[in-house]
């Protein structure tokens, strides 16, 4: 690693080393797993596969035989359809379970020639001895026990021994080739972890040599511990400069080396500018105490000033306000007048409309009692005409009922006369006060109008006087706000000044503040003690 190697770039480079060696032991730890999980699909696929169905096909050739051997025994016709029925499902078993085997050992990969021979003879026993097990089941059946036992002695039994034996042979070499699987297996297993074990132990190596490395040399480069680096720095923060009290020599070059420097340089920085400050503090002090004084007094003579424009731009203010209201309720006076005119015409004019609609009021009354009356004589015809109709008997019953409804609407026609003059009397009798309500504000209206003309003539006095008012109080605050401009001015230049001289003592002050945060032993005195520190 190159010593003048940036922090970022060893930390980048050992932390990238250490990147790369957990990704190659993780690729590597990958790689294992999927090499175990292939062997182990292989042998689930492959071996495995192959051994339970070879188990299968040995249990059906067994249950066939079986079946075989006790439909010869059978002594009832439900025993031998039982047994018979077995065996043909035995057969479809093994005739299923051997072209699985075939097929296996056809697309199989880790076999052996031996294995596949073995499969061969199976399928060739299977050729024989299939039609000899159907024939023993298919005699027995049909009642020829004699023949079937002769048959299964002398044909069957040899065949089911070399059946046995091949699938015995089988599987034995299907369990040696597994074993030589799960040694193969175990010895890879024990090389990986053997590999993973020392990648680890090569990674952890070169991990504590890196840090070891990198914290040297970051401690060299510093010059000291970080903590120690950070008190000195918090110590110029505070403004504390006072010498830096520290064992042992500072390696030149160092981080801590030039904090040194600058500690001692800022202290010598910060002695010049307390004594400059102070100067330029006491001169624009006197500055700004005379300045200040004369600004006081320009600035009271300006005030009063203003104060007296402001007094009178309020008093024309005023007086124009009161002369705009003046002729605003001159106006206003004026319109009322008119107003009130009109109101009084348009009341008369009310007050003859009310009376008509009286008169008119009274004939509707008198119309309606000729209805009543009239409905009343309809009553009293209707009446006779149903007693004359009950005089004559079934020939006027017809024109009772007529004189009946004739009678029944009179009588409608008699109550609705009767509410209508109801409600006329009680409108004529509103219609009266309303008249009488409107003549009375006919006279009222009159006596106001004569009170607004009045009212309309003192107001237009009173803006007449307000306008010649405004024009005095105008003249007089133009003449103070030309003085008070004069003397504003006149402020401005002395408060100018003044704010020159306070802006620099001021300054000066804040420097003085600023600068008193250091502190420099000494400086009372007058002058900076040597910054002393040890350097190697």
């Amino acid at each position: 690693m190159n010593k003048d190697a940036k922090v970022r770039t060893q930390l980048m480079l050992a932390f990238g080393t250490m990147g790369v060696l957990i990704l190659f032991m993780s690729l590597f730890g990958l790689t294992a797993l999927g090499d175990a999980t292939t062997r182990f699909q292989g042998y689930v696929h492959g071996i495995g596969a192959r051994t339970a169905i070879t188990a299968r096909l040995r249990t059906a050739i067994d249950e066939r035989a079986i079946a075989a051997r006790n439909i010869v025994l059978a002594t009832t016709p439900a025993e031998v359809q039982t047994e018979k029925s077995r065996g043909e499902q035995a057969h479809a078993q093994v005739q299923k379970s051997l072209a699985e085997l075939k097929q296996l050992m056809a697309q199989a990969t880790d076999t052996s020639d031996k294995a596949r021979a073995l499969v061969a003879e199976m399928d060739r026993i299977e050729q024989s001895y299939a039609p000899i097990a159907l024939g023993i089941i298919n005699m027995a059946a049909r009642g020829e026990r004699e023949a079937a036992i002769t048959k299964l002695n002398g044909e069957c039994r040899p065949l089911l021994d070399q059946f046995a034996a091949i699938t015995s042979e089988y599987a034995q070499l299907s369990q040696t080739n597994a074993n030589q699987l799960a040694d193969t297996a175990a010895e890879r297993l024990a090389a990986e972890r053997a590999a993973l074990i020392a990648a680890a132990l090569l990674a952890f190596v070169i991990a504590t040599a890196a840090g070891l490395v990198i914290t040297r040399r970051l401690t060299g480069a510093l010059g000291g511990e970080p903590a120690e680096l950070r008190q000195i720095a918090e110590q110029v923060a505070s403004g504390d400069l006072s010498p830096m009290q520290r064992q042992g020599a500072i390696m030149p070059g160092s981080v801590l080396a030039s904090l040194a420097r600058m500690h001692s340089t800022l202290a010598h920085i910060v002695t010049d500018v307390r004594l400059a400050s102070d100067s330029i503090t006491t001169g624009s002090g006197e500055i700004a105490t005379g300045n200040t004084d004369l600004s006081r007094r320009t600035e009271l003579q300006a005030g009063a000033l203003q104060e007296t424009a402001s007094a009178m731009e309020e008093l024309s203010a005023t007086v124009r306000h009161n002369a705009d209201n003046a002729r605003a309720a001159s106006q206003l006076a004026t319109g009322a007048t008119n107003v009130a005119n009109r109101g009084g015409q348009i009341v008369e004019q009310v007050v003859d409309t009310m009376q008509e609609i009286s008169a008119s009021s009274r004939q509707i009354t008198d119309i309606t009692g000729v209805i009543d009356s009239i409905a009343f004589q309809t009553n009293i015809l209707a009446l006779n005409a149903a007693v004359e109709a009950a005089r004559a008997g079934e020939q006027g019953r017809g024109f009772a009922v007529v004189a009946a409804e004739v009678r029944t609407l009179a009588q409608r026609s008699a109550q609705a006369a009767k509410e209508i003059r109801a409600l006329i009397l009680g409108s004529v009798e509103k219609v009266d006060r309303g008249a009488t309500l409107v003549s009375q504000a006919g006279t009222t209206m009159a006596e106001i109008v004569t009170e607004i003309r009045r009212v309309s003539e003192i107001v237009g006095e009173i803006s007449v006087a307000s306008a010649e008012q405004s024009d005095g109080v105008l003249q007089v605050g133009q003449a103070v706000a030309q003085m008070d401009q004069a003397t504003q001015q006149n402020a401005a230049l002395v408060e100018e000044g003044a704010a020159a001289a306070a802006s620099l003592r001021d300054q000066a002050r804040r420097l003085d503040q600023s600068v008193s945060v250091f502190q420099v032993p000494g400086l009372a005195g007058g002058a900076a003690p040597a910054h002393r520190l040890a350097m190697s």
